[in-house]
């Protein structure tokens, strides 16, 4: 086998031309009321695995910011991204997939999916109701109507968030959430990668915060490839076996 050697073609030293990873890697996206901590089970699964990972903060101030962030971070990655967005983060990687010209695949867990100049809450108020958004509290006074920062009472986030995982990790959970703006859940959403790029979605069949009939509707209209999972909102925390084997199967599809 023809081997390039240095000399025959200096362009190729590693300092003119740094390597470029060929397996995708995956990105993590988290949502709102959670951090990049959430992930930590899945990612830990794919480092084991090899696999390049990283687990990002989302800054939850809204479609448009949270996306170009996102994308920010995709520009420097070398390489195809494989996105992956549990809640609200789904909506974050439907647009930031959309301008960044490595990703080749997305990946849904319980989340969002918005189609362009769609608002998240028309879409919860079209579905059959869940107990979220009469569960909303001020995270802080807000500085301004427009400014509030939302977070899940942490009376009722266990049953609503993490139904599935022990009490004291919800608990914990519930008193370490990340608030997002309000005005996040208002906010027409931008291009949608999905109608590009494929798509797997985990359907969180015991979610009681999107339920499952929003997260049907998205998965379906996306025209994603759907894993039923028996799993809370949460499920990425309390099934990460699950949500790495959808990864896994979509790495496998585009790689």
């Amino acid at each position: 086998m023809n081997q390039s050697t240095p000399e025959a073609s200096p362009e190729a030293s590693p300092e003119a031309s740094p390597a470029v990873p060929s397996a995708p890697t995956v990105v993590l996206v988290h949502g709102a009321f959670a951090d990049a901590s959430s992930w930590a089970g899945v990612a830990g699964e794919l480092l084991a695995a090899g696999i390049p990972t990283l687990a990002v903060a989302n800054p939850l101030r809204g479609i448009a910011n949270d996306a170009a962030a996102v994308g920010r971070i995709l520009a420097g990655i070398p390489g195809p991204v494989l996105l992956v967005g549990h809640s609200y983060g789904g909506a974050v990687i439907t647009v930031a997939g959309a301008s960044a010209p490595n990703v080749v695949g997305l990946v849904y867990v319980a989340a969002f999916v918005p189609d362009e100049g769609e608002v998240a809450l028309a879409v919860l108020g079209s579905h059959a109701p869940t107990e979220l958004a009469t569960s909303l509290i001020p995270a802080s006074v807000p500085p301004s109507e427009a400014e509030v920062e939302l977070i899940i009472d942490p009376v009722k986030f266990p049953a609503i968030f993490a139904a599935d995982l022990p009490i004291e990790t919800a608990s914990v959970m519930a008193v370490s959430q990340r608030p997002v703006v309000g005005a996040a859940f208002q906010e027409p959403s931008g291009p949608a990668a999905w109608k590009t790029l494929p798509s797997w979605y985990v359907l969180a069949t015991g979610d009681q915060a999107l339920g499952i009939d929003v997260e049907t509707f998205y998965a379906e209209r996306a025209g994603s490839t759907i894993v039923d999972v028996d799993g809370s909102h949460a499920v990425a925390v309390s099934q990460p076996a699950a949500v790495v084997e959808v990864i896994l199967a979509a790495l496998d599809a585009v790689g």
